[in-house]
C-alpha cells in the first residue's frame, strides 16, 4: 500500500510542477510560500520576485520591504492598466496581510522588483533574500529562479493564491 501511495504522490508532483517545486519559510505567524524569480538577460539591471504570504496569526501584519543578495534594492511594485497601457508603480506603505489571509505577489499584479541586479538571474539558480514585516520582523527566504511560464505560487494548503490588493 505504501508503494502505491508513494507512486501516486510522485505522479502528482510530476504532473503539477508547481507542487514539486514548492518551498516555504516560516517566522511566527507568517508563512512565505514559493519565493520565485525569473531569468534575466545578461545586461538587465532589474529582476522580479513572486511569492505567497499567509498570516496564520490573529493580528494583521504588513510586508514593508526587504533586501536581496542579488540586487542593490528590493522594492514592492504593482502593475495596473491605465488608458490601455500597463504601468508599474511602487507600493506605498507596504502590503497588509490580514489574519487568516493569504496574499500572492505575482506577475501582472503586485510583485517584488529587484533593482540594480549584481549579476544576471539564471534559471535553476537561487538567491537569498530577507522580507521585512512590521510585526514579524525579518524573515529570511530563498528565491528559486524558475523558467518563464512557471506556475503561480501555491499556498501551504495547496490552493492557488489570490493577488495582493
Amino acid at each position: 500500500m505504501r508503494t502505491v501511495l508513494r507512486t501516486a504522490v510522485l505522479a502528482a508532483c510530476l504532473s503539477f510542477p508547481g507542487l514539486a517545486a514548492a518551498h516555504e519559510f516560516k517566522s511566527g505567524a507568517i508563512i512565505v510560500d514559493h519565493p520565485a524569480s525569473r531569468p534575466t538577460p545578461k545586461t538587465a539591471k532589474i529582476g522580479v520576485g513572486y511569492l505567497a504570504i499567509t498570516n496564520a496569526g490573529t493580528e494583521a501584519d504588513r510586508l514593508v520591504g526587504g533586501s536581496s543578495e542579488a540586487s542593490d534594492r528590493f522594492e514592492l511594485h504593482t502593475s495596473e492598466i491605465v488608458d490601455g497601457v500597463a504601468r508599474m508603480r511602487p507600493v506605498g506603505g507596504g502590503i497588509t496581510i490580514e489574519p487568516g489571509a493569504t496574499v500572492a505577489l505575482r506577475s501582472g499584479g503586485t510583485h517584488v522588483m529587484l533593482v540594480g541586479l549584481k549579476n544576471p538571474v539564471v534559471a535553476g539558480a537561487s538567491f537569498k533574500a530577507e522580507l521585512v514585516f512590521e510585526n514579524a520582523g525579518a524573515v529570511p527566504v530563498e528565491f528559486k529562479v524558475e523558467p518563464h511560464g512557471a506556475t503561480a505560487p501555491i499556498s501551504h494548503e495547496g490552493h492557488v493564491m489570490g493577488e495582493a490588493q
